[in-house]
């Protein structure tokens, strides 16, 4: 099974020092975002794109994550129990989230780094994400056929769904402690249903990237772009030990 393991805002987060080098270093396959600030929102409805200007709220923002391989929900807890000794800010708040979606959409991991600028993109959940509806073959077919093309255009690295929050956790580290939280989780602002790590080279052309996008959402959805801290880039899954 394959976890997405993500490291939730928080005080050092916003900042440009962020990641630590501690967090870069202990943490394998981190991919850690620049503060919203130079990120942008896409939101999509009946009349088309609008885009909006970071910065966001911090209880409703991803600062980084790592994809890892995992027998079990419980080994990957497991293993996000460690994440306190390589962060440097102590409290963290984690989200252990099953990768994948209904229907037959395929995962990426090129395992290529990126030579333009990266950028993730954030697929925002709403309530039809929760719900886990499973798409027309029609649409999981287009959504596999634009990711082949990313990747065989060198514009996608990686990406992947995500599981409802009803098959997910949060980890709370406080003082070396551990608190787990199980899901559903019902602010859907705080939360996200899958991601895409491509390159550009110009925030313009991510841009242009989101909105020929066959999404599965609609009318109305919405995305987060944000752009990778390079000396936070790395590509490869992290195993559960």
């Amino acid at each position: 099974m394959q976890f997405m393991v993500i490291r939730r805002a928080g005080g050092g987060s916003e900042s440009d020092a962020f990641p630590p080098g501690g967090l870069v270093d202990g943490v394998a396959g981190g991919r850690w975002l620049r503060p919203s600030a130079h990120g942008a929102r896409l939101r999509r409805t009946e009349d088309g794109w609008t885009l909006h200007e970071g910065p966001f709220p911090l209880d409703e923002l991803v600062a980084g994550f790592t994809i890892i391989e995992a027998p079990s929900k419980a080994a990957a807890l497991e293993w996000a129990r460690g994440w306190h000794v390589a962060d440097d800010e102590g409290d963290v708040e984690l989200e252990v989230r099953e990768t994948g979606c209904s229907g037959d959409c395929h995962s990426i991991d090129t395992g290529r780094a990126p030579s333009l600028t990266p950028y993730v993109v954030l697929l925002r959940s709403d309530e039809t994400t929760e719900a886990d509806p499973v798409p027309p073959p029609e649409v999981i077919e287009r959504m596999n056929r634009c990711n082949a093309e990313g990747v065989a255009a060198g514009i996608v690295l990686a990406g992947a769904g995500l599981q409802p929050t009803s098959k997910g956790a949060r980890l709370k580290l406080r003082g070396g402690r551990a608190a787990v939280i199980d899901g559903p989780f019902t602010e859907l602002k705080e939360l996200i249903a899958g991601y895409w790590l491509i390159q550009a080279a110009t925030r313009q052309q991510a841009v242009d990237w989101i909105e020929a996008y066959p999404f599965p959402l609609g009318p109305r959805m919405e995305v987060e772009l944000r752009e990778v801290a390079l000396r936070g880039v790395a590509m490869a899954t992290a195993p559960a030990r």
